[in-house]
């Protein structure tokens, strides 16, 4: 019986040994896979980088979730769910890297956002240094892409756009002069600024006038009491909607009735809720409207879509162009069969003549968007209405000071 017993210890010894490593790599195989950046993901991560109590950070944010419904609806990408998730940092640059650090951190392959351009720079560093593609879907200013190579933008440029608007405002609306607003302390409209006066100038048009304002001024009846002493055909104002709508009150007040022009920063529904009957005849340009006699079937079934779940309103610039910043992404990522930013980086760095619901967009040598058309709108009896479509591209482009 001794015997017995001593064989029968030594066999669950040696069975305790056996069992015990498989045990310790079952646990240590489970806890490694909740490391991140271990394991197979299973979703395909995209993030969104904005503004969510901002107009325009918002309606982007509408945009992408729309476009990640439609695709998880379609199947996914590469045979996996798309998974969205949302950054705010509610407008405050110094929030800006701590967000997208985060979303960085949570394994996203793609930040959709800003919506704004001096935020968009903050967030490239963090994206660029940590090799993961950012797409912004509407920061037109300058020095974005240059960011680095896996910073990327799909908006109408300001370069592009306000060669053409000035030819039109010269050929067609045969403005001979002009008041221009600079509006210092703001990176988007600074830069416009840069980007209007030198077009003005080749395109014969005279700067009769030249004011300068603030970022978050209020009181511009001095500039525009300035503005009086000068005749002018219109008025040129490379600033934001609120500003825009501010300074447009002020100009009816004073009996000034010249229509102003500005760039996308100010096509935006807070304008003209705003701004009232006094921006009636406001100019800006985008680089998406809804033409229904021109539209893509797949523009007006966004829009519809768009329109059935935000009390039918038409959607904006905002809106589309962070649709399409997202299914660009993930053509990106089929086409490479990746969802490894270093790996889809080139595919849509490689992007020619891709369709969206915001129309045709081609990236040139440079990584930089070529959309076209551009359309110039109106405010017209309370909403935006096409006031003409005009070709834009490289030939448009002219760098500021040329």
């Amino acid at each position: 019986m001794k015997i017995q017993h001593k064989y029968l210890l030594i066999f669950i010894m040696l069975l305790t040994v056996l069992i015990l490593p498989g045990c310790e790599t079952g646990a240590t195989q489970k806890e490694v896979s909740k490391q991140p950046g271990h394991g197979v993901e299973d979703t395909v991560k995209i993030g969104f980088l904005g503004n969510k109590s901002g107009y325009g950070g918002s309606e982007c944010l509408k945009g992408i979730r729309m476009a990640v419904d439609d695709i998880n609806r379609t199947g996914g990408l590469l045979g996996k769910k798309v998974e969205l998730m949302e950054g705010d940092h509610g407008g405050n640059s110094s929030e800006t890297v701590r967000v997208t650090q985060s979303l960085v951190d949570r394994k996203a392959a793609v930040i959709i956002g800003d919506n704004t351009t001096g935020i968009t720079k903050l967030a490239a560093t963090v994206c660029q240094d940590n090799n993961v593609v950012l797409i912004s879907p509407t920061a037109s200013g300058s020095g974005v892409v240059e960011m680095g190579e896996y910073i990327f933008r799909i908006a109408l440029l300001d370069s592009v756009a306000v060669p053409a608007v000035v030819r039109y405002l010269a050929d067609t609306l045969e403005w001979k002069k002009v008041a221009l607003v600079k509006n210092i302390g703001r990176s988007y409209t600074e830069g416009l600024a840069a980007i209007f006066k030198p077009a003005l100038v080749r395109s014969g048009i005279e700067i009769v006038n030249e004011q300068k304002i603030r970022k978050n001024d209020t009181d511009f009846s001095a500039q525009v009491a300035a503005l009086k002493q000068s005749s002018f055909d219109g008025l040129v104002f490379p600033g934001n909607n609120v500003e825009a709508y501010l300074f447009i009150k002020e100009m009816r007040k004073q009996g000034l009735r010249q229509a102003v022009v500005g760039g996308d920063g100010m096509y935006t529904r807070e304008l003209i809720e705003n701004g009232g009957i006094d921006v009636e005849g406001t100019l800006t340009y985008a680089g998406f409207a809804v033409d229904p006699e021109s539209a893509s079937p797949e523009t007006m079934e966004f829009v519809e879509k768009y329109r059935a779940v935000n009390n039918n309103l038409t959607p904006d610039v905002f809106a589309a162009q962070a649709y399409d910043a997202v299914n660009l992404a993930a053509d990106a990522i089929r086409a490479a069969g990746s969802a490894e930013p270093a790996k889809f980086k080139e595919k849509l760095a490689r992007t020619k003549n891709w369709r969206g619901v915001s129309g045709t967009t081609t990236f040139d040598r440079d990584r930089e968007p070529v959309k076209s058309p551009l359309y110039l709108m109106e405010v017209k009896e309370g909403r935006f209405v096409i006031k003409a479509v005009i070709p834009a591209g490289l030939d448009s482009r002219h760098p500021p000071g040329s």
